[in-house]
Parts: C-alpha cells; structure tokens; sequence
C-alpha cells in the first residue's frame, strides 16, 4: 500500500512541475468529460500512462497501427492546439532516419513533417548527395507543433520522446540524423551543445547517431549550409557501409 501511496504521490508532483513550468503559478487542472463514454480509447489509452498503466500503443508492432493508437494524443497542451498530428513519413524499413525537433506552421497545416522552406531545403540537400525522400524516413521529436515555432519545453519532449522511441524500435535503422540539437540530447540524455556533438558518431541501441544543423537554422545563417552538406555526405557513407 506504501509503495502504490507514493507512486501517485510521485505522479502529482511530476504533473504539478510540468504545469509549472508551462503555465507559471497558475495549475491548469485536466479536463474529465461528463461521462467515460465521451472520451475516445485513444485518449484514455494515453492518458492512462500517468497513472502507471501501460498503454496499447507500446506493443504496436508497425508504424501505421502506432499512428493510429497515438493519433488523438492529448498528453501536453500541445495535443489542445495543433491543426494536425504530424506522425512522420517515408521509408517504413529505411535503415537511415532524419529527426527534426518539431513541425512547424506549414508541416502542422498538412500533417507532414519537413513540408515548408526548411524542409524544400533538405530535400534539395539530400538530393545533392544520393538520398531520395521517400527512400529514407522522416519524423520529428514532438508530434505537434508548439506555438510561434519556440523551442520545444522539457515536459513536452519527456511526453512525446517515448512515441520517438517506439517509431525507431519499431524501424530499427542503421543511422539516425539529428537535425539539430533537440533529437540527439533527447536520445542519448545529454545537455552537450550541438557544436561539441557535431562531428562524431554515437551509438544509441545499436543504431549509430550523428548531429548536424536543422535546415531552419541554414535558413537564417547560410555559412552552416556547407557543414550541413558535409554531414549529409558523411551520412551517406556511413549509410553504404556493410
């Protein structure tokens, strides 16, 4: 009885933290529909995960019956503002996958990641090198969009980095790109910056990781163009290795 008391001890403080640090001093209580029947099996299904209960999502065995179970995810604030849940596309079995932080105006008007001018960049890049879009996977750390493009806060990444994971088990590539700091400190755990992670390559269950520029930062400082295009370069290399 101890142990179940102080797990949902636990449980109140990491929510009331979260709230904290979204929302200030002010706690926005989740809202509970008049009755169980008007919350879809999605919702509950998900919702169910703060309280220690292991949601159907974690034993998808594909990407499409992923998508499906998470689709109508409600976890942060976010899943309350979004236009569209942009899951991810391309090469269901690609052993290369491109991770961006999170979508943007565009990407979350179509439901599809890398869609406006960063990501008319990184095809134009990946092109450049051998890489064709729909021979490679792409997806984002967070799933919605966070207003005005900030940058993604830490309760948003710690509730919708573990549908990341799952996307990678299910995938299980042999390179994963990080375009831009947010996937790599998300996967390996770390607060090191993107210039210190930038030229290496780590591996993270069994799949090897390197850290380039985010297209939108090429965007804004057009010197990083040619860094970028370096590391796509050495991604295909490792790509081809046997």
């Amino acid at each position: 009885m101890k142990k179940e008391v102080k797990k949902i001890l636990d449980d109140a403080k990491r929510y009331l933290i979260q709230q904290e640090s979204l929302f200030g001093d002010e706690i926005i209580l989740p809202k509970q529909s008049s009755s169980e029947q008007e919350q879809s099996p999605v919702e509950k299904d998900v919702s169910g995960e703060q309280f220690g209960v292991a949601p159907s999502w974690v034993e998808s065995k594909t990407l499409d019956e992923l998508e499906a179970k998470i689709k109508n995810c409600v976890k942060c604030p976010l899943g309350k503002t979004r236009t569209n849940f942009v899951f991810g596309v391309g090469n269901h079995k690609s052993e290369v996958v491109f991770i961006g932080e999170a979508p943007g105006a565009e990407e979350d008007l179509q439901g599809e990641p890398f869609v406006g001018r960063a990501g008319q960049l990184l095809n134009q890049l990946l092109a450049s090198v051998g890489f064709r879009r729909d021979e490679v996977y792409i997806c984002n750390v967070l799933k919605c969009r966070p207003p005005g493009n900030r940058d993604p806060l830490p309760s948003e990444i710690e509730a919708c980095s573990p549908y990341l994971v799952k996307q990678l088990e299910i995938i299980k590539p042999k390179l994963i790109v990080s375009l831009g700091r947010f996937p790599v400190q998300t996967l390996l755990k770390t607060s090191a910056s993107l210039g210190s992670l930038r030229g290496q390559v780590f591996e993270w269950r069994g799949m090897k990781i390197i850290a380039t520029y985010h297209p939108a930062a090429v965007l804004r400082n057009q010197q990083w163009k040619r860094l970028l295009l370096e590391d796509l370069r050495r991604a295909k290399e490792i790509f081809l290795q046997k």
